[in-house]
Parts: structure tokens; sequence; C-alpha cells
């Protein structure tokens, strides 16, 4: 396993930062990580846990953050206009982050692959489902949502997360991504500070990007509603979705899950925003079962 870099990926032409875990013959598994997140939010532990479920799993970086393409020269984002409605600042949209995923597949020579994204990264992955649907053999869309504004919303104590201080250096980093814990992470499984500090210390050293994660927000606000598309889904699809989930309400899992025909929703009981370690067995072996409803 270590980082390798795919050129002129997808119509774009970006490069995109990935890992691949375990043995390439088996049934591919492309993760899609979330709004600001690098893929290192994947952890090592939770994709060898799919690989010894039989899987080849596949991280990337998104655009605008960790070692893939930061798109400086795109518009500076504006995201309190685009609150306001006014999106004439944005860079990009989630269709077009989706068209990264397939740009990924096609420089690894991989047809399709199970398709699996948490928060931010389960809209692109339910974009890709909608856009390229011969790329994917199954959804799972994790803590994620629809697009809609009726449902999913953050709760007040995560909306004010938005309006922090801007921070700069590695030690404000590990601060304030336990200070985030606090409001996001899973009260019935609680991750030790000092990991927390870990994580954030190590992507801040691979990447800091302050306008490419506003990059980032302003595509998913951009890029608005899928419920009427996503009807149009029909590949297996699983929706995971935590009880106490702060920063997409359990709401969004439920209309993720009345819009796509047949998709099958498992709520887990004190799961918040996040990947807590010890229920990494239970969600990996879920998203292996559900892999294998196609073969």
């Amino acid at each position: 396993m270590s980082v390798q870099i795919a050129t002129n990926v997808g119509p774009s032409h970006l490069a995109i930062a990935y890992e691949r875990f375990g043995d390439e013959t088996r049934p591919p598994v492309l993760l899609v990580m979330g709004f600001g997140t690098q893929m290192l939010g994947w952890p090592d532990g939770f994709c060898e846990m799919l690989v010894a479920h039989g899987l080849h799993v596949i991280r990337f970086d998104n655009r605008d953050v960790g070692l893939s393409t930061h798109l400086a020269n795109a518009p500076v984002p504006n995201l309190a206009a685009a609150l306001r409605g006014d999106t004439s600042s944005v860079g990009y949209f989630l269709r077009d982050m989706a068209a990264d995923a397939a740009g990924l597949l096609d420089v690894l020579g991989i047809e399709s692959a199970h398709i699996v994204g948490a928060s931010m990264g389960g809209f692109i992955a339910q974009t890709l489902a909608i856009e390229h649907p011969m790329r994917v053999r199954t959804l799972t869309s994790i803590m994620s949502s629809t697009g809609s504004l009726a449902v999913g919303q953050p709760s007040p104590a995560a909306r004010m997360l938005f309006l922090r201080p801007m921070i700069t250096t590695r030690e404000q980093v590990m601060a304030r991504a336990i200070e985030t814990a606090a409001v996001l992470g899973s009260p019935a499984y609680p991750t030790d500070p000092a990991v927390l500090a870990e994580r954030a210390g190590a992507q801040f050293d691979r990447s800091f990007d302050l306008l490419g994660v506003a990059r980032q927000g302003l595509a998913v606000i951009a890029s608005g509603d899928r419920t009427a598309r996503l009807r149009e889904v029909r590949v297996p699809t699983l929706v995971i979705h935590g009880t106490a989930d702060q920063m997409v309400a359990p709401s969004g899992a439920q209309a993720t899950v009345d819009a796509i025909p047949g998709a099958e929703l498992m709520m887990i009981e004190g799961m918040g925003h996040d990947f807590p370690r010890p229920l990494w067995t239970e969600i990996t072996a879920r998203i292996a079962a559900h892999t294998r409803r196609v073969v």
C-alpha cells in the first residue's frame, strides 16, 4: 500500500491521489470521503477489514483536499452569498466530483465498482449512481442525505461549528478536531481525544487548504436537491446512519431510502457523524454483505 497519483483524470484532467488495499482481482470497492476530509478519513483498519471480507479497496483524495489537484485558479468561494442563493462563485458541482471518481476508475481499468460514500462522499456517490449508473455495482450511502433542505439538516449545535474563527496552525487544527468531536462524535462510542488529535495532525501535514474546503462546500450548496433523480437509481442501495448524528439528521437517511427504489436502511443506535472504531466490524460486515448482492 502506497499513495499513487493518477493524472489526467476525468473531464477536468485532474491529478487524483489514491491508495489500494488487498488483492486487485477481488471485487473493487471505491470509498468516497466527505466534506473537507482527506482519504485518511477512511482509517487503515477500516479498509483492512473490508479486505478481510474478500474485497479490493480503493480510497482517494477528492479534488481540493489532500494530494489531489487543488483548484487555486477557481473563483474565490463566497459561502455567505451562496447561502443567500447567489452561487455565482461556484467553481464546480458535485457532478464534477462524481466525474472525478468515474475518471479514476477509468485510469485504474475498472469498469464498475461498489461505491461507498460518507457524508458529502455520500452525495458524490449518489450523484455517481445518477450520472454514471453503469459504473456502480452497488451503492452505500453513509451519514448522508438527498440534498433537500427539508431533511437531514444540522442541529443548532452543529450549525455553530461553521461560525468559529478561522484556524491556521497544526496545533489549532488538532484542538479543533477534539472540539468538533464533542458535538459530532458518537456519544455511545467516544473516540480518545489523543487519537482525534493525531488524525487531524496527520491530515494537516499532508495538506491544509481552507479555500479548497470552501470550494467543496459551495459545490454542495450549488448542486441542490437530488431527490427526483434518486428515484431513477436502480442499483442495490444500502443507507447507513447513526441515530445520534448531529450534522446530518437521520431524516436525511430516511429520505434517501424513500427516494431510491428498494433501498435498505441500517440505523445504528448511538452513532454520530463519525466512524468509531467499535463499529468498524459491524459496518464493514454489512457493506461486504451488500456487495455480494451483485456478482
